[in-house]
């Protein structure tokens, strides 16, 4: 996919990896660029310099945690600009939590890092099946293919999200549906960097897994991604030896996590102060033939 003189959608664009594919994206001169982030974040910085590439822009605050708010975010770069060729369902959220996190963290780390991802398919897939064309881009992490120690909502709600692109590529990529996700390892975002200045176990495993990278190198390799359009975008090129280490002997891979763990804490997580009650499991329902979404009646203005 070429960027030049498309309409391109970025949720979480006010800084780290949205805005600097906000910025990368805009040297393409795509057609317009509508970009995205919550209340009380920095966008005009951002807008500024995409204007100043000469690019088309639309400014929308949209909570991505709630449908309505993706649903009214797809409907405003519609009304703008016609179509959207490209959306990036980008935002995240970090919580630090291990088992006994509180149930608000966990809801927050399941509403932003998987079900946005649901909310932006609902919300321009309809739009695109009609064209017949369209590319999906969701930023998913490399905690989606392994784990991130340090963070337990994070990871299982990243694994969520990469198993749904799966899902979206298999179900539509025959109908003119493109998907790529982006797998980052540690990048210096201020979602990581708060993490370090907060001593979290995380971030601390993630510099010594490998390099830090800056969010620029992470917006050229999604350019070059999209442009194969390969579904797999690995900024750190030793996540694919991990990833794969994983599928060929997880055993071993765990335990070369617990190792990790070790020799880089001298410790191991603590015990959860309360623990889980396990809940039992939902009998699966009959598999059915999907249909293209429709758009969720009940959506709310945009904010």
């Amino acid at each position: 996919m070429e960027l030049r003189q498309k309409v391109i959608v970025i949720t979480g664009a006010a800084g780290g990896i949205g805005a600097a594919m906000a910025r990368r994206f805009a040297a393409d001169r795509p057609e317009g660029l509508v970009l995205s982030d919550r209340p009380g974040t920095a966008l005009a910085p951002v807008i500024a310099d995409a204007e100043a590439a000469g690019c088309a822009t639309l400014s929308v605050t949209a909570d991505v945690s709630a449908e309505a708010e993706v649903q009214a975010l797809a409907r405003a770069a519609l009304d703008r600009f016609g179509r959207v060729d490209l959306f990036c369902s980008n935002a995240g959220v970090a919580t630090g939590g291990l088992l006994d996190a509180p149930d608000r963290d966990w809801s927050q780390a399941w509403a932003v890092n998987a079900m946005a991802h649901v909310y932006a398919a609902r919300a321009i897939l309809p739009s695109m099946l009609e064209r017949g064309s369209g590319y999906l881009l969701q930023t998913c992490s490399a905690a989606g293919l392994l784990v991130e120690v340090g963070d337990v909502p994070y990871t299982m709600s990243k694994h969520a999200a990469v198993a749904f692109a799966e899902w979206l590529a298999i179900t539509y990529g025959s109908r003119g549906i493109g998907v790529s996700i982006i797998c980052p390892q540690g990048v210096r975002t201020p979602m990581l960097m708060a993490g370090f200045e907060a001593g979290m176990l995380g971030p601390k495993i993630i510099a010594a897994a490998g390099n830090i990278l800056e969010p620029e190198q992470v917006a050229e390799t999604v350019v070059d991604g999209l442009r194969a359009e390969r579904f797999l975008i690995l900024p750190h090129l030793e996540v694919a030896g991990f990833w794969r280490r994983k599928a060929e002997n997880p055993d071993r891979w765990l335990d070369g996590m617990r190792r990790l763990v070790r020799t880089t804490t001298g410790d191991t997580p603590a015990a959860p102060t309360t623990p889980a009650t396990p809940a039992a499991p939902a009998t699966p329902a009959a598999p059915t033939t999907p249909a293209a979404p429709t758009t969720p009646a009940g959506s709310g203005t945009s904010s």
